[in-house]
């Protein structure tokens, strides 16, 4: 990797750093503030499991968090991490347990805005939802777990020695699985908007399988992750542990296990699979802000024992942190793009251009979309999703669902199967028969993404999506994984 390349991805480290500073804190900062565990334990046990749970449980959220905002170019990745970074720096100097999610979301958005870009609305409000269900639901969890420990602990009447014995004990194993379930589920936050553009390529592992590139961003970032916990993570730690509520050790226990627990519902691909294989609605995989269900867990428990201790001026502080962080992040992002484009000469996007052809508009067609109120911008291109959009904005009765999908079949993506590309699939991840399916194409060129995965459909039933049905949810999810890496991988740039 070339230094330009490191130069790039630093802005990743950088709010990997940024992430394990602050959201250490979410893990093992009851732990440490109720002085059960030492710092430097604490700190080496989360270094460890956050980055096993960034590089084997961390595809997910990943892929959640790319569908708000495909951002295209080293240039921009770099500056929306970097803006995200430096929003969660500011919140930690002062000492604010704050939301990773919210920065990167911010800072995506702002990429957006600049690059003149489709924000996918379904998506925003998803991530948004979770912003206030994760602190009520880490609430709600905490109080009836707190509930049932102390129930536990006054029916067992353990000696007083070994209680404390098994509470630190108890803070260590819930610790190690929060350090698990936060890299697998905010290891989107550090290196998601670098996956479109990673400069990794795949490779085997001695027989044990591929490590994507992916994986390797993912692993480089949860580094970065680790060495933010080990320098200065400390002072966050002592707000969460001790400034919003006193907490005894057993309560740190069980802030410890809900914050874990809804980081790991949000994160969890094999929950999300029994689920959906039961035919049961599923948790969206989405980056949720652990320091919101760290406090959330917190709250419940204050309000469970009366709300008397609760010192609300240092929660309002938290609060107004959360609010700020998504805009803060999202200005320096937009103010970071029109510098590196204006003034350092960098490609911080690649235009995608639409055009509503007679394929569209057919297309369109058979899925029951109406296209008469269209005519009039057939065959004609516009330079960005904001411009198409403002045409489309003037056609009456075309919204939601209808209007998502005229954008989505007027987006041209230049596509070429070409056979050195065809050579690098991995055959660890892609059937025999989608493989073969991709080798009978050779040569061609298509003009919209979904112009190939149709191809795909026709020359095997493998690529074939199946009814949109929960029990059908994992394997449409995984098709359109795959498919969109043949679309990074087949792209066709100037």
């Amino acid at each position: 990797m070339d230094a330009s390349v490191f130069f790039f991805l630093s802005s990743g480290l950088f709010l990997g750093w940024a992430l394990g500073a602050n959201d250490a804190a979410n893990v093992f900062g009851t732990a440490v503030g109720t002085r059960m565990v030492r710092f430097a334990t604490a700190a080496a046990i989360c270094s460890v499991f956050v980055i096993l749970g960034a590089v084997f449980g961390g595809g997910g959220a990943a892929h959640t968090l790319g569908k708000l905002g495909s951002v295209n170019a080293l240039g921009g990745s770099f500056m929306a991490a970097g803006a995200a970074a430096l929003a969660v720096y500011l919140m930690t100097k002062a000492g604010l347990p704050v939301s990773t999610t919210q920065a990167i979301v911010g800072a995506i958005i702002g990429w957006n805005l600049f690059s003149e870009t489709h924000t996918d609305t379904d998506t925003m409000v998803t991530i948004m939802s979770t912003w206030i269900i994760c602190p009520l639901l880490a609430a709600v969890i905490a109080a009836l777990l707190f509930k049932l420990t102390t129930y536990g602990i006054r029916r067992a009447k353990p000696h007083l020695l070994r209680q404390d014995a098994y509470t630190r004990l108890g803070l260590i194993l819930a610790g190690a699985f929060g350090a698990y379930s936060l890299g697998a589920n905010n290891i989107a936050n550090v290196m998601g908007v670098f996956v479109p553009t990673s400069p990794f390529t795949d490779f085997g592992v001695m027989g044990l399988g591929t490590f994507s590139s992916v994986q390797q961003l993912f692993l480089l970032g949860a580094a970065a992750i680790a060495v933010g916990v080990m320098t200065y993570s400390k002072r966050v730690m002592m707000t969460v542990g001790g400034r919003i509520l006193p907490l005894s050790p057993v309560a740190a226990w069980v802030v410890v296990v809900a914050h874990s627990l809804v980081l790991f519902l949000f994160a969890s691909e094999g929950l999300e699979a029994i689920l959906a294989g039961a035919g049961l609605p599923t948790i969206p995989l989405v980056p949720v802000s652990s320091s919101q269900a760290v406090v959330g867990a917190v709250l419940g428990i204050g309000l469970l024992k009366g709300g008397r201790a609760i010192r609300w001026r240092v929660l309002g502080g938290i609060g107004f942190g959360w609010l700020a962080t998504p805009i803060i992040a999202g200005l320096f992002s937009f103010v970071g793009l029109f510098f590196m484009q204006n003034v350092f000469n960098q490609e911080v996007y690649r235009p995608v251009p639409y055009l509503l052809s007679q394929t569209a508009l057919e297309r369109l067609e058979r899925d029951g979309v109406a296209t008469d109120a269209l005519a009039g911008l057939k065959d004609k291109t516009f330079e960005s999703a904001v411009q198409f959009g403002a045409a489309l904005d003037r056609q009456p009765d075309l919204a939601g669902a209808r209007r998502e999908a005229v954008l989505r079949y007027a987006e041209i993506k230049e596509l070429a199967v070409d056979p050195a590309r065809v050579a690098t699939l991995d055959s660890d991840w892609l059937s025999p028969a989608q493989i073969g399916a991709v080798r009978r194409l050779e040569g061609r060129r298509f003009r919209h993404k979904w112009m190939l995965a149709e191809a795909l459909a026709e020359e095997s039933e493998e690529w074939r999506f199946l009814p949109a049905e929960p029990v059908n949810k994992i394997h449409n999810k995984e098709l359109g994984k795959k498919l969109d890496s043949l679309y990074s991988k087949f792209e066709v740039r100037p």
